[in-house]
């Protein structure tokens, strides 16, 4: 028998707090969603089309942009990005270690360097003040990332892009509904990119958007999600004229398709109430885990609404008997999905033996990493699922406590 292994008799008697796993995410759909697809299906048009092309029309009108662009992936939203500012091999880029590999892999594929800076200890967003001193003469663009849904400090982020002449790209994977100084996320930098991955505020299956306010960044990015041809299948199909396409640009099939829109433009509507939900939520979490001295509970700075993408608690595990990852083990053994949001890319293999990265290179994203576990928090849940969630932290957390308060 190992040690979690006796730790899980000691602790749970053979009975955890559920008897049904919660899963650490999932989709909100309805009737509304099946309907919209199955308009679609009736349609005969399925790719990139008519939906799309109102996604992306209801998207603008919700961030405040005055361009927007559906693509198959935030990832795909990042690289298309770049390619527009026109990002060259050897070209620097600015970027969070403390993130999702999309985010700094794009820059690879550009054959651009990313620059890892380090976060701050208590939003662990990427610190402006870190920022500065990363700046060379390759320097072009800043990559920023939003994390959990709670905007990064942009007036000074802008400050120094104004002041470099960098281009700022917002790494808004997170953040659909959140908020900087009342300005919607979507219409700050110059270009953001969102994620409608499953277990984002609303999803398409897989999808990503662009939002702009440069007609030239957005024209360029539709053209290059589409192989870089000159006009899109629907458009071909509905000019009037028939005109060859041409090809301009070595693109990439990066388009949303027509059903992708379909749950998108549902999802849409259904903002608010995702929003109004995971606050109530965030509230039940904070009520109690405010209370627990093992435990930090997220941050909101004056000014910001957050999106509530992710509820992620800091454990000061120096008060623990174990460390982060059995405590997951321990939650999960509880019937509780947990997450770990994330490991530094610096530590990952391929940044590591490309860069030569070592461990305390970023000890600050390094120190919140072994301390993070995100829980569940998305509006399929019941209010009952989060009261189990918050037993299960409170029994596991209070037998795993050195000090019995």
């Amino acid at each position: 028998m190992n040690t979690f292994d006796e730790h899980k008799l000691a602790l749970y008697g053979g009975k955890p707090v559920r008897d049904i796993f919660l899963p650490f995410s999932r989709p909100t759909f309805d009737r509304e969603e099946e309907k919209e697809i199955i308009d679609t299906l009736h349609s005969g048009w399925v790719t990139k089309g008519p939906k799309t092309k109102l996604f992306e029309e209801k998207f603008k009108e919700f961030t405040g942009a005055k361009y927007a662009v559906a693509v198959s992936s935030c990832t795909a939203a990042l690289h298309l990005s770049l390619m527009a500012i026109g990002i060259r091999p050897k070209d620097e880029i600015i970027t969070t270690p403390f993130t999702f590999p999309s985010t700094a892999n794009v820059i690879e594929y550009m054959g651009a360097k990313p620059v890892f800076v380090d976060i701050e200890e208590d939003t662990f967003n990427i610190a402006p003040k870190q920022i500065e001193k990363a700046i060379t003469y390759n320097t072009k663009a800043i990559i920023l990332v939003h994390f959990a849904g709670h905007p990064c400090e942009m007036d000074k982020i802008l400050y120094l892009a104004k002041k470099y002449n960098l281009f700022v790209i917002e790494d808004a994977a997170h953040a659909l509904g959140s908020k900087y100084c009342g300005r919607k996320v979507g219409n700050i930098g110059d270009l953001t990119c969102f994620s409608f991955y499953p277990t984002k505020l609303i999803t398409t299956g897989e999808g990503g958007m662009v939002t702009t306010d440069r007609r030239e960044f957005a024209r360029k990015i539709e053209i290059l999600s589409s192989c870089g041809i000159s006009s899109t299948a629907w458009r071909r199909s509905t000019d009037k004229i028939y005109k060859p396409w041409d090809t301009l640009f070595l693109g990439y099939k990066y388009n949303m398709s027509d059903l992708q829109a379909s749950l998108g433009l549902v999802q849409l509507k259904k903002i608010e109430e995702f929003l109004r939900i995971r606050k109530r939520y965030v509230q039940m979490y904070n009520k109690v885990f405010s209370k627990f001295p093992e435990i930090i509970t997220p941050i909101i700075r004056k000014g910001i609404l957050s999106a509530y993408h992710l509820y992620v608690i800091k454990l000061k595990i120096e008060d623990l008997t174990i460390k982060r990852n059995m405590l997951v083990d321990a939650l999960r053994a509880e019937n509780i999905g947990v997450g770990v949001h994330f490991k530094p890319l610096h530590l990952h293999s391929y940044y590591r033996k490309k860069y030569g990265f070592k461990k305390r290179d970023f000890p600050i994203a390094e120190d919140v990493f072994e301390r993070v576990i995100s829980l569940p928090l998305y509006s399929a849940m019941s209010e009952k699922d989060v009261k189990d969630v918050i037993l299960a932290v409170k029994k596991v957390v209070s037998y795993y406590r050195k000090r019995k308060w």
